[in-house]
């Protein structure tokens, strides 16, 4: 078996990997009774949202140790520990072997409210403009800037900001449309935040879980946005989100609570802002879960089950010609 132990994590979430782990000498065992107490004891005293989501952890450790059995397959043992480690409903937390990975899938709390074809079909010319990440073009006559902003892959630069951020700054409004996001690189966060900022900003504060104890935390630290010294984008911006925006898309969310000149439209995120982290069970499978709290200015760590928008507008799906949710946001720049 191989224990795990982290051998560094700042308190500053965005300036960490999200799963940096070192692991000891290895002490193998594939006793399901043994993998089972490792898994639940690993979440007992790292886990970091027990009781935001209400979760009595000992009745869980209950109800699944009693579905363990003597020379049980390892399928059945994978859907065992897979199923404890989805009672914490949340999609930073994984079970990963080499036939199956678990997960919660927050994006199925609530309905579909993203339709990528129709809004290139029905709002986009098809010479619409793709710079690094970002998908964009104008909308409205060319008085709105349209950002597709689909992933938060690592590769958001100066070059590509400040193109496209130039291209609309006499526009009444930008819409950057974040639906469907499921996160990524921590750091394309603030380069992007820091274009929409003229002064540094406090945007939220972060703990991370330090002791055995379900409510040992550290201080909570304060995180900033600081102006970028490119392109900036001082008019109004809708962001656009839904169940799917998650992790990097949901701290993004957070982020825009402080910012007056955001305003979110669509349906709540997924959540995920606790910064995950993992290790290796006594049989070779990975694990992960959240470690940390990202907390709201009054320092209450509520938004973990997501983030709700400003102005709630769900997708019809009745109608396959309108963005009941892109219309909402222009209808608010005009």
């Amino acid at each position: 078996m191989r224990k795990l132990f982290i051998l560094v994590l700042t308190i500053v979430p965005f300036l960490v990997s999200c799963e940096t782990a070192l692991f000891e000498e290895d002490l193998a065992t594939t006793d399901a009774n043994a993998n089972f107490e490792y898994l639940w004891n690993e979440c007992n005293e790292k886990y970091s949202y027990f009781e935001l989501k209400g979760i009595d952890w000992d009745a869980v450790k209950t109800e699944y140790s009693a579905m363990l059995f003597e020379d049980m397959t390892q399928d059945s043992l994978f859907n065992v520990l897979g199923g404890m480690l989805t009672e914490l409903r949340d999609d930073h937390t994984n079970l990963i072997s080499n036939f199956n990975i678990s997960f919660f899938g927050t994006q199925y709390l609530g309905q579909d409210n993203y339709y990528g074809r129709l809004i290139e079909d029905n709002y986009l010319a098809q010479s619409f403009y793709i710079s690094g990440p970002f998908a964009h073009d104008f909308l409205d006559d060319g008085q709105i800037g349209y950002v597709r902003f689909a992933s938060f892959p690592g590769t958001v630069d100066d070059t590509n900001l400040d193109f496209v951020l130039d291209r609309y700054k006499d526009t009444k409004g930008l819409i950057l449309d974040l639906r469907e996001n499921g996160g990524g690189a921590v750091s394309d966060i603030f380069k992007i935040l820091s274009r929409f900022v003229e002064e540094k900003t406090l945007t939220h504060y972060s703990r991370i879980k330090n002791g055995p104890g379900r409510n040992d935390f550290s201080e909570a630290e304060p995180v900033y946005v600081s102006p970028s010294n490119g392109i900036r984008y001082t008019n109004k911006v809708i962001m656009l989100i839904d169940r799917g925006t998650y992790s990097a898309g949901s701290f993004t969310a957070l982020a825009t609570k402080a910012l007056p000149n955001i305003v979110l439209i669509g349906d709540t995120t997924g959540g995920g802002l606790g910064l995950p982290n993992g290790g290796q069970l006594p049989n070779g499978w990975t694990y992960r879960f959240s470690i940390t709290q990202a907390l709201t200015l009054d320092k209450r760590p509520d938004f973990e089950d997501g983030v709700p928008p400003d102005i709630e507008v769900l997708f019809d799906f009745n109608d396959l010609t309108r963005d009941e949710v892109l219309d909402r946001a222009i209808l608010e720049l005009q």
